[in-house]
């Protein structure tokens, strides 16, 4: 079973190759989703090939430079931050070598799945996804689905931003997606990573299970990781501090199909 230090990655500063966040399903205890984060200086440069892997290279700071075989070297323009604009994303399939560098500092995330079905690279610009606002009242945030479920874009994969303003909460009514009873609910194991605005704030998250075998909160700060292997998710951004999160996620099928916390249905109707 999952503790809160295994839910709970916290920010660290770059190793020398740049890297800050490195999770496996080897060091996550599940079956399917991998995620970096890293933080490179000019000129500094992420090259592999994705051996049983795909993978959506996300800038969520900077500018930098996408190679992968079947597509044009593309430069991104420059993102300040997460909160500002849509951002640049490179998807890369089965069995295929990429290159992303940096043009300036960047920051950028690498979210992968285990695939067995190779599809089509392609780059994903900020024009090409529109900002969708869900809820409404203290329970609004805006979500841009990178990798919708109902696109056949990619093998398991899905990649989703979301901004939650001050005071609201998201992933709320509390839902789980762990259970592959399609079309019902969908098996998706899931990362949160987190920036923060200001910087100094912090994000609630609770991780729980219907018997309470998993039962964690945590306050995932700037930078953080927090990993949902199974369970109800909510997130509250307190007073005053915006929440930005990436969200991956993959499991056995790709799609997107949840269930709420029976106790707390009621709220969708008010």
């Amino acid at each position: 079973m999952w503790t809160l230090n295994d839910l709970h990655h916290k920010s660290r500063p770059p190793n020398s190759d740049g890297l800050v966040h490195h999770v496996t399903p080897e060091t996550a205890k599940w079956d399917y989703t991998f995620f970096d984060v890293y933080k490179l200086k000019p000129g500094q440069a992420i090259s592999r090939t994705n051996d049983g892997l795909e993978i959506c290279a996300v800038v969520i700071s900077g500018a930098a430079r996408f190679t992968t075989d079947g597509l044009a070297t593309q430069e991104t323009d420059h993102r300040h931050g997460p909160f500002d604009r849509k951002p640049w994303a490179m998807y890369v399939p089965l069995d295929q070598s990429w290159d992303v560098t940096a043009v300036t500092d960047l920051e950028i995330a690498i979210c992968g799945s285990v695939a067995e079905n190779k599809k089509t690279p392609f780059v994903i610009a900020p024009g090409d996804r529109s900002v969708e606002t869900r809820g409404k009242g203290n329970n609004i945030r805006h979500v841009i689905d990178l990798l919708p479920a109902d696109r056949d874009l990619a093998d398991r994969l899905l990649v989703v931003e979301a901004i939650t303003p001050p005071g609201c909460s998201s992933s709320y009514p509390p839902h789980k997606h762990d259970q592959d009873n399609i079309p019902h609910e969908s098996q998706l194991e899931e990362v949160y990573y987190y920036h923060i605005r200001p910087e100094q704030g912090f994000a609630f998250q609770r991780v729980y299970t219907d018997d309470r075998s998993l039962d964690v909160t945590a306050s995932p700060e700037n930078g953080d990781v927090m990993l949902v292997p199974k369970g109800y998710h909510p997130v509250s951004a307190p007073h005053g501090y915006e929440l930005f999160y990436l969200n991956v996620m993959a499991g056995p099928k790709r799609a997107w199909h949840t269930t709420t916390a029976a106790e707390h249905v009621w709220l969708l109707d008010t």
